[in-house]
Formats: structure tokens, sequence, C-alpha cells
């Protein structure tokens, strides 16, 4: 696992975050240290999750669709993927923080994203492109 983004977070209790990213989510678990951290395996990204007491504080930012919540992370997915998330979410009884929208249709950057919350507060955007390989096209 070359180039790989690692990424480490507050987690608030660990078993619920574990439970969330794994049973919700779909991700699965690397090495860890017993009431300390949990490595995630965040779709081929390195996700360590901290037992912690605090939580991050976001703000809001305008952006096109609105005021999306910063700081957050996530993923790209591909379609399929991601509407087999989106049942898991609500299969799981969660809502979602900002709900599902589409940005910039009939533009080459054509996507669907949503925002939801880990048990700790932790703010995530997941989202699929119409056309992943425009993403970072050179100028």
């Amino acid at each position: 696992m070359s180039n790989c983004l690692h990424l480490a977070i507050p987690a608030g209790d660990l078993k619920v975050a574990k439970a969330f990213y794994c049973d919700v989510l779909g991700c699965k678990t690397g090495n860890s240290e017993e009431g300390r951290w949990v490595d995630i395996d965040f779709w081929g990204n390195e996700l360590t999750l901290h037992q912690s007491v605090e939580r991050l504080p976001t703000v809001r930012h305008d952006v096109d669709m609105g005021a999306v919540a910063v700081p957050h992370f996530g993923i790209h997915l591909s379609e399929d993927e991601f509407n087999g998330l989106k049942k898991r979410i609500e299969a799981a009884g969660l809502e979602y923080l900002d709900k599902p929208y589409r940005r910039f249709v009939g533009d080459e950057f054509e996507q669907e994203t949503f925002f939801i919350e880990d048990p700790n507060g932790n703010v995530l955007e997941m989202k699929t492109m119409v056309n992943p390989e425009v993403l970072f096209k050179k100028a």
C-alpha cells in the first residue's frame, strides 16, 4: 500500500466508533492498541481512530450547495458503492448531516454528495462522480 493517506482523529469511545466504521460504513480494521487506537482501512487509506474525550469543533463554510461543515474528510466511491453505502446508512437509522445532493449537474464535474457524522462528531463527505477521471485533470 503506497501513497495512501493517513489520517488520525479523535474517535470518542473506540468500541462505538469501530462499530460505526465497520458495521455501517463497511470498513475493516487493521493494527490496534487495545483501548488507545485502531487503524481502519478507509477504502485503501489508513484512518486511525484514537480513544478520546474531546471532539473537533466544526464551522460552516459557504459553497455552491450551501454551508458545509469544516473540517471534514471522505472518499470518492463508484456509483454502486455510493448507493450501497446510502442504503446501509439508512438501514442503520442514521440521519444525514446534509442529505444527498447532486452538484454541478450537466458539468464535467457532476457528482452526488452527502455528509454524515461519526459517533464522535467527525464529519464525513461521501461522494460519487459521473466522470471521476476529470477530478485532477490539468487546466
